[in-house]
């Protein structure tokens, strides 16, 4: 009897380890690759120090590829895959269109040093080569260092449909934002955080064109926005401006990985809606004040929800692979 009780016990323990979504995490671990390529972060870490030498684009576009990952079907380099025959992948959905490609340029430099050192040939996944590399370009830009944990496996699926209702918009507000963070077991506190990514961001002039020229019937210009910011925005970006010009999230520090983001959204300078609603909706706005003033704790929340982010939907087991090629199934 105390072993059918203990056979159930165990079977119920399973039972919800598989319908949790986010329980793969237990697998993670610091220096993973400690018996199998030692060197791994040493060597990723000189890759993308190279990359950033030659771009400073590489910092935004590498953390929003890892983020654009982690929030579709978990962090497991899906995002990274190109389109192949009748399979449309996820990177050329209408959303991950403005992915930098020096986000991807860099996962795919540090994937080949890394297989370049044969003990470590086809042991590192591209999943973690990319939580690593988001670690690194932060840390270069002025932002807190920290031990990513790793252990994820390569997706075995990429499609653009799965990117559907994923990924949140400029024009959220808090209610929708935070929805879509805590259906990826994240909090407000980390939303807020992860947030600050934006200080060393960019964006194309049609994400917020609506925010300073047709706001609403009332105001053309959204009056959340900083009037002077507004003009400036207005002038950087002209009606009709060409599609492909881009500036600067943090009109500050914009190459410095910093809480000026939160010091902005007292000003009234978040870009997008999405980023100047943290500040002007009354259960956000705390947070944004306490950041704003203080470095180290919003440092210390940004890791916390940074290591959270890298645990969403990781594979396991018979659910991923190493993939040879990180744009390109096995």
């Amino acid at each position: 009897m105390v072993q059918f009780i203990n056979l159930v016990a165990v079977l119920s323990l399973s039972l919800c380890f598989y319908l949790l979504p986010h329980t793969a995490s237990a697998q993670l671990r610091q220096n993973y690759y400690a018996n199998t390529c030692p060197s791994v972060e040493n060597i990723v870490r000189a890759a993308v120090a190279k990359k950033f030498s030659q771009t400073f684009v590489t910092v935004p576009a590498t953390i929003r590829l890892f983020f654009h990952d982690c929030f579709v079907q978990g962090c497991d380099a899906s995002v990274i895959i190109a389109s192949s025959g009748s399979n449309k992948a996820e990177k050329d959905h209408p959303d991950n269109l403005s992915l930098a490609g020096d986000g991807f340029d860099t996962v795919i430099k540090a994937k080949e040093a890394v297989d370049a050192v044969p003990s470590c040939r086809n042991k590192v996944s591209c999943a973690d080569i990319l939580a690593m590399a988001n670690r690194d370009v932060i840390a270069l830009s002025g932002g807190p260092s920290y031990a990513v944990e790793l252990g994820r496996l390569d997706g075995l699926s990429s499609t653009a449909a799965s990117v559907n209702g994923k990924l949140p918009q400029p024009f959220f507000n808090l209610n929708q934002l935070n929805s879509l963070f805590a259906a990826n077991g994240l909090t407000q506190t980390d939303m807020i955080a992860l947030s600050a990514a934006h200080t060393v961001g960019f964006s194309h002039c049609s994400k917020f064109a609506n925010r300073i020229y047709n706001f609403s019937n009332q105001n053309a210009v959204d009056p959340t926005l900083n009037q002077a910011y507004a003009t400036q925005l207005q002038q950087m970006c002209p009606r009709n401006v060409d599609p492909r010009i881009a500036i600067n999230m943090d009109p500050n520090t914009p190459r410095k990985f910093d809480n000026v983001y939160y010091q902005n959204l007292q000003n009234g300078q978040g870009l997008f809606t999405s980023d100047q609603v943290l500040f002007t909706d009354p259960r956000s706005k705390p947070t944004v004040n306490a950041w704003a003033t203080n470095s180290q704790t919003f440092n210390q929340a940004f890791i916390t929800a940074i290591t959270k982010l890298g645990r969403v939907g990781v594979k396991t087991g018979k659910n991923g692979n190493i993939r040879r090629n990180c744009d390109a199934f096995n």
